[in-house]
């Protein structure tokens, strides 16, 4: 199952929905807006759905999952989406579809008509293999298995590459310096494109104001140019924020460059840089840097697994690399981006290791393998009983005389009782203030002392003037320390 709970819109869906989800797409000016694919490689889309962003042949919100039949079986291998606002994606086939907003032809269909459900985008890409998309704010470039770039869209600053500011209504090869040369990732930012080669050398085109290009000046370039500030460094992969951009190297060291007034480059300061510096990452060897261009937002993972992240982190401005608890930088888009975004398609990666901790956490009340389910407020809570009997003292004697496959519980709330249980599983308690009384009357009755006294800690960091009076009471009553 693809976690995808730290994104807000999903909690409209129901717990059996989430565990289908095996592909994810968070977008929209709020974060508002979703695209997932569940494991039977149906397509479904939910939220607010702004220029008919959600591909269902109108621009109706809705809180509930509709499938966006057009994509159903068409197993989707990236995505994206610009701010336009218009959604474009590549399938296992090599075929690129795009719908949305089209004021400045960022669908590729030779038009500006908004488009209200996916539609191929087949000019100039009919006997190619589009294998990666990126999105600009009304831009979109691919990238084909021959190694090529084609671009579209909005052309203001020249992002598309033709060697002209007049918009592409159709795909058209980016060519120039990239003539002949093989191209292994691509990165937009707002109005601006970038393109790795398989040598490891970087260009760069479109707007450069902030010295997001990396070429040492201001200058828009309205055709690829390569940065030689990296000459001799070989770079494996780049990602572009609003106006920064970053890039890690074959040796695990990242650079970056461009806009810099929220600490997105992560130098320690908050000055622009126009060519690519060295960010100090303590000698921690990096596998992937990670931004969105809808944000100020910086994020890396090193070879041990270890996130980090800088930038415009919520309301703050963070300078330099912070270590953060995550385990991926999405979870860095999810929970410190403005708005909060996902930076790529959230993907289930079939190659990826579980931690005990992990597996643990995402089997708590799945009913395919539980032996045990407590009934409380008329709702189910499936839980294991071997796990049950090495956490806890109480259920150990409990379980050990008795057989029943269901219990049920009436001096606790569901609400309550389902946390007791998920923090056997995972250690943490996930309460608000006033909840996590009833929880402390539980870790009383049971005994719990380590839980007990994250109540008291969740408790004392939730105390206001509204609340001060019931909480005290609580405290008293418990005899907890607040």
């Amino acid at each position: 199952m693809l976690d995808v709970g730290k994104w807000p819109v999903f909690a409209l869906l129901p717990p059996e929905e989430l565990r289908l989800i095996r592909q994810a797409c968070v977008f929209g000016s709020a974060a508002n807006e979703a695209l997932y694919v569940t494991v039977n490689d149906e397509v479904f889309a939910l939220g607010t759905n702004c220029s008919g962003c959600l591909g269902l042949g109108d621009v109706q919100s809705t809180i509930e999952a509709r499938r966006i039949d057009v994509l159903c079986g068409k197993k989707i291998v990236s995505l994206s989406y610009g701010t336009g606002p218009h959604v474009v994606i590549a399938t296992a086939d090599g075929e690129v579809y795009a719908w949305g907003h089209n004021g400045y032809s960022q669908l590729g269909n030779g038009t500006t008509n908004h488009g209200l459900t996916p539609a191929l985008v087949s000019t100039n890409l009919l006997n190619k293999r589009v294998t990666e998309v990126a999105c600009g704010s009304h831009h979109t470039i691919a990238l084909t298995t021959d190694g090529e770039v084609y671009a579209w869209g909005y052309n203001n600053s020249g992002q598309v590459g033709s060697g002209s500011t007049a918009n592409q209504p159709t795909p058209r090869r980016v060519s120039s310096c990239l003539q002949n040369k093989v191209v292994v990732n691509i990165a937009c930012g707002q109005l601006c494109s970038m393109a790795v080669l398989d040598n490891g050398e970087v260009y760069g085109w479109g707007y450069n104001c902030n010295g997001q290009l990396g070429l040492g000046n201001n200058g828009n370039q309205q055709t690829p140019c390569r940065i030689a500030a990296l000459q001799g460094i070989t770079i494996v992969q780049v990602a572009c924020g609003y106006a920064h951009t970053l890039a890690v190297t074959d040796e695990g060291l990242i650079y970056a460059w461009g806009a810099n007034s929220y600490g997105q480059l992560g130098t320690g300061n908050k000055s622009n840089q126009a060519v690519p510096t060295l960010i100090n990452m303590e000698k921690e060897r990096m596998v992937e840097v990670a931004a969105c261009h809808t944000s100020h937002t910086s994020a890396a993972k090193t070879q041990s697994g270890q996130v980090y992240m800088w930038g415009q982190c919520r309301v703050q401005a963070v300078a330099g690399p912070h270590l953060t608890h995550f385990s991926a930088t999405d979870d860095v888009f999810a929970c410190f981006a403005t708005p909060a975004v996902t930076w790529r398609l959230l993907a289930v990666d079939g190659d990826d290791y579980l931690t005990v901790a992990q597996s643990l956490k995402r089997e708590f009340d799945s009913p395919e393998i539980s032996d045990l389910k407590f009934l409380v407020d008329g709702k189910y809570i499936h839980v294991h009983k071997a796990l049950l009997k090495i956490r806890c003292e109480h259920f150990r004697d409990l379980l050990n005389e008795t057989d029943e496959d269901s219990i049920e519980i009436h001096q606790f709330s569901y609400l309550v009782y389902r946390a007791f249980l998920e923090y056997l599983y995972t250690d943490t308690i996930n309460l608000p203030p006033e909840d996590a009384i009833g929880l402390l009357d539980l870790a009383t009755y049971y005994r719990e002392t380590r839980l007990k006294r994250l109540c008291q800690e969740t408790i004392k960091r939730g105390i206001s003037e509204d609340n001060a009076i019931t909480l005290l009471s609580a405290a008293v009553k418990y005899e907890a320390r607040l």
